[in-house]
């Protein structure tokens, strides 16, 4: 189906989830046509005027921002290529997070802000319509706002689509790659977060801890809502366990903190989504146009800070530190499954008696989580001169944050997949059903790990189980 974009309030997570995930195509709908056309007319008139100065318009860029320019100048300066700001390369972003800028990017247009003109956007939109985008690297973005990025992702346009004043700066400015890469990170984390809902459930399940862990009344005594979802998450997934006899004494540390950990990743979580929520229908152009009717002031334009969107690290650095947080109770659980004195389960799990040995699982998700502890440190403002000039003294980190949580959650996804096995072998041993919401993650587990004898590298087990997790957390 096609995302219809009326105004800016249609720019919401589930627009981005439906067209930067699920690449439906994206329309304009006849009030924003009619909104980009007439501001564009009035952005001609009012660039007529000897009286008023718009930076990137009749003035040059970055440290010639203090020169004006001449009618012709304006002219060519609007034509000019943007390749040379095509300037980092490295890993290149998925096409998920490119077409979720370029939805993001039509934020600053259907309401005129931008004032572009009406066949530009047009070939903006058309972007979205099924083609790969033009790859852009995730690594070497140290300008001082997405410049870098945005030239990379719009240059093909920019060399084909006929550009007039303002067209080409509307295109690279402003912080469309901030609010994608945040709504990415946060639509990812709200389906990790079912796994490891899932995969926590059967750990505890698995353990026999007592179920009153996770009782409903803690819910009112917690006073949060976000434990109050973890409580109920995992309530729902053991049901009544295998009602047969509990663990008469509590579970460790590890087992009870299970739903203040994952209320906490749920808070991040949520965070990330409201940010994502505004940002996404957030005007963030340099210059920005007020269109007729929404001036405060005796200003038409105004440059401004728009382009640096400092919530967006903030909110996928506590995505990150909420991983790292996870992985570590994915391995002290997987520990504790196979210590059979604080288990009360059959030491190591029923290894030797013709069971592969699971201990050195835990070994390795020390090194996962490890690798989530270094990413999880403060995404603070790198400082930049882009080169020493003047103007551009402070860099955006929003993609230092954004590689950094998306490595995280990948090294969670490694750590789940680790510790599901575990889990899974606890019931074999004991004979104990696996509840009912939870089979599905059990015949995974099993297709990666069947008891059919052969000799394969537990790790590539693993890794084959932590790719079908990654495809469940990024299904559209």
């Amino acid at each position: 189906m096609t995302v219809t974009l009326g105004s800016r309030a249609d720019l919401t997570l589930e627009a981005a989830r439906r067209v930067a995930w699920g690449g439906e195509p994206v329309a304009l709908g006849d009030a924003a046509k009619l909104k980009i056309a007439q501001a564009r007319q009035d952005f001609l008139t009012l660039i007529a005027r000897e009286d008023i100065v718009i930076y990137g318009v009749n003035t040059g860029y970055g440290h010639q921002a203090k020169r004006r320019l001449t009618p012709a100048e304006r002219t060519e300066q609007a034509k000019a290529p943007t390749h040379h700001r095509a300037a980092s390369w490295g890993d290149p972003l998925p096409q998920r997070v490119l077409r979720g800028i370029v939805l993001a990017r039509l934020a600053n247009v259907i309401e005129g802000h931008a004032a572009l003109s009406p066949h530009v956007a047009d070939a903006v939109v058309a972007m979205l319509g099924g083609e790969s985008l033009p790859p852009v690297p995730a690594r070497g973005q140290g300008g001082a706002g997405e410049i870098l990025s945005l030239s990379y992702l719009f240059l093909p346009l920019s060399q084909t689509v006929e550009l007039a004043e303002k067209d080409l700066l509307s295109l690279i400015n402003g912080s469309p790659a901030a609010s994608a890469l945040v709504t990415d990170a946060a639509l990812a984390a709200r389906a990790r977060l079912e796994l490891v809902a899932d995969v926590f459930a059967l750990a505890a399940e698995a353990f026999n801890a007592p179920l009153g862990h996770f009782a409903a009344e803690l819910e009112t005594l917690w006073n949060n809502p976000h434990d109050a979802w973890a409580l109920d998450a995992l309530r729902r997934r053991i049901g009544g366990g295998h009602g047969g006899e509990r663990r008469p004494y509590q579970a460790p540390v590890s087992i009870r903190i299970m739903p203040r950990i994952l209320g906490e990743a749920h808070r991040a979580m949520a965070a990330a989504e409201t940010i994502a929520a505004q940002s996404l229908a957030a005007v963030s152009d340099n210059p920005v146009v007020f269109p007729a009717g929404e001036r405060l002031g005796p200003d038409e334009v105004v440059s401004t800070g728009g382009y640096h969107n400092a919530q967006a690290p903030a909110a996928m650095d506590a995505l990150t530190a909420a991983d790292a947080n996870l992985a570590v109770l994915c391995s002290r659980v997987a520990s504790k499954l196979q210590d059979g004195p604080v288990s009360l389960l059959p030491p190591f799990l029923g290894y030797p008696e013709g069971r592969d040995y699971l201990g050195c699982l835990a070994m390795a998700m020390v090194g996962y989580e490890e690798e989530i502890r270094m990413l999880a440190q403060p995404t603070l403002l790198p400082g930049s001169e882009s080169g020493g000039f003047a103007q551009d003294d402070v860099a955006s980190p929003v993609f230092l944050a954004w590689t950094k949580q998306e490595k995280a959650g990948e090294l969670l996804e490694l750590s789940l997949a680790s510790l599901a096995p575990v889990a899974l072998r606890a019931f074999d041993v004991t004979g104990r059903p696996v509840p009912e919401a939870l089979r599905p993650l059990a015949a995974q587990i099993r297709q990666h790990f069947p008891d059919d004898g052969e000799v394969t590298a537990m790790g590539q087990r693993c890794a084959s189980l932590a790719a079908g997790f990654r495809a469940r957390v990024y299904s559209a």
